[in-house]
C-alpha cells in the first residue's frame, strides 16, 4: 500500500509530461538531421534505439517505484513504530505503569519514563528488515491482481480500459495474499518483542524478569525451536483476515480520494495532483484501512503473543475476548492506530518522513540516470 503511495508521490514531483515530450521530440529531430548529413542508415538503428530507450525507461521506473516504496516504508516504520508498540500493548494488556485505561500519549509517556527511547522502538528490527521485501511482493501482487481482473472479469477486447473503483479494490485485496508469506512471521516476531518490558529501569528496588528474547534473530530461533515453522507462522489466518479487507479498503479509498481531489482542484487527471494532495489521500486511505481491520488485528496480537496452547484458533480468541472483556475490547488499539495513520502531529511527521524518503530516492535515481547517460 505504501508502495503505491510512494509511486504516486514520486510521479507528482517529476517533470511534466509535456516538457519531457518536447525534449524527446527535439532530441529525435536533431538525431535525424545528423544522420541525414552523415548519410547513415537509420531504419535498423532507430528501431533498436527506440527499444533500448523504452526498456531503459521502463526499468528505471520500476526500480524507482520499488526503491521509493522501500525507503519511504523504512521512514514510515521508524516514525510510526512507537504508536504501533502502544497499540499492541493495549491489545495484549501489557501497557505497564500507564494502566489499562491510559490514553495513547499517557502510555507513550509512561513507556518512555520506564524504558527510555529504546523501549519505544522495541521490536522495530523485524518490520524494518521486512519492509522492502513486503513492498516488493505487494507491488508484484497488485500487478498480478490487475492482470487477473482484466483477464477474467472483462469481455474480450476491453482489457485496455482503465480500472474501475471495484476492480482496483479487488486487485488491492489480491496484493495482500502473497504478502502474507513475509508479513505473518514479521508480525509474530514484532509482537513478541513489543510486549516485553525493560528490566533495567525498574523502581523501588524491584527486579523484573530478564527479557525472553534479546532481538529479532534470537526470537525467530527460539520460537522455531519451540514449535517449528508452524509456530513461526502462528496467526497467519488472522493476518490474512486483517490485510485482505484492509487492502481492499485502502486501495478503494485512496482512488476515490484522488479522483475527488482531481474534480475539486479542476485538473485533468490524478497524475497531476500535488504531493500534499497525494499524502492526504493516503492518510484517509490509512484510516479506512485500520477502521476495517482493527478487530482482526486485535485478535491477531493476542493470539500471536499468547502462550502455546492457550488458544486453539481465531474463533477461540474471539470467544475468550468477548466473554472476559466484552465486545468493546475487540476494538482496543483503535486510537493509536488512527493517530499513527492520520493524527494531527503524527500525520505531519509520518507523512513528511515518508515523503522525504521518496523524494531522496527520486533524487538518487535521477543522479544515477544522469551519470549513466554520460
Amino acid at each position: 500500500m505504501h508502495l503505491q503511495l510512494a509511486f504516486d508521490i514520486v510521479t507528482s514531483i517529476e517533470p511534466s509530461s509535456s516538457a519531457v515530450m518536447s525534449q524527446t521530440q527535439t532530441g529525435m529531430k536533431r538525431t535525424k538531421e545528423a544522420r541525414m548529413i552523415l548519410g547513415t542508415s537509420s531504419s535498423g538503428s532507430t528501431e533498436s534505439s527506440k527499444n533500448q530507450s523504452f526498456f531503459s525507461a521502463s526499468f528505471r521506473s520500476s526500480v524507482k517505484s520499488f526503491l521509493s516504496g522501500g525507503i519511504g516504508g523504512v521512514c514510515a516504520v521508524a516514525v510510526g513504530h512507537p504508536f504501533d508498540l502502544i497499540k499492541v500493548r493495549m491489545q495484549t494488556g501489557t501497557v505497564g505503569g500507564a494502566g489499562a485505561n491510559a490514553s495513547v500519549f499517557g502510555a507513550l509517556s509512561a513507556t518512555l519514563r520506564a524504558e527510555g527511547i529504546r523501549g519505544l522502538y522495541r521490536g522495530v528490527s523485524a518490520p524494518l528488515v521486512a519492509s522492502t521485501p513486503i513492498y516488493a511482493i505487494s507491488f508484484w501482487g497488485y500487478d498480478v491482481g490487475q492482470t487477473l481482473v482484466k483477464t477474467y472479469l472483462r469481455k474480450p477486447g476491453d482489457e485496455q480500459r482503465p480500472l474501475s473503483i471495484p476492480e482496483i479494490m479487488l486487485a488491492g485485496g489480491w496484493s495482500a495474499l502473497p504478502m502474507i508469506i513475509v508479513m505473518a512471521p514479521t508480525e509474530r516476531i514484532k509482537c513478541l518483542l513489543q510486549v516485553q518490558t525493560n528490566a533495567t529501569n525498574t523502581k523501588a528496588g524491584t527486579t523484573a524478569p530478564p527479557p525472553k528474547y534479546t532481538g529479532m534473530i534470537d526470537c525467530a530461533t527460539k520460537i522455531y525451536k519451540e514449535g517449528g515453522i508452524r509456530s513461526v507462522y502462528k496467526g497467519t489466518i488472522l493476518t490474512m483476515m486483517r490485510d485482505v479487507p484492509g487492502s481492499i479498503a485502502w486501495f478503494g479509498t485512496y482512488e476515490v480520494m484522488k479522483r475527488s481531489l482531481v474534480q475539486w482542484q479542476g485538473i485533468e487527471d490524478t497524475s497531476r495532483l500535488s504531493p500534499l494532495a497525494v499524502m492526504a489521500a493516503g492518510g484517509f486511505a490509512g484510516m479506512a484501512c485500520w477502521g476495517t481491520s482493527i478487530m482482526p488485528d486485535n485478535l491477531k496480537s493476542r493470539f500471536q503473543t499468547a502462550p502455546e496452547g492457550k488458544f486453539r484458533g481465531a474463533a477461540d480468541v474471539y470467544k475468550a475476548v468477548v466473554k472476559e472483556e466484552g465486545y468493546g475490547a475487540l476494538f482496543t488499539g483503535f486510537r493509536p492506530a488512527m493517530i499513527r495513520k492520520y493524527g494531527v502531529i503524527c500525520l505531519m511527521r509520518w507523512n513528511q518522513s515518508f515523503y522525504c524518503g521518496c523524494y531522496m530516492c527520486d533524487k538518487i535515481c535521477g543522479i544515477c540516470a544522469s551519470q549513466n547517460s554520460l
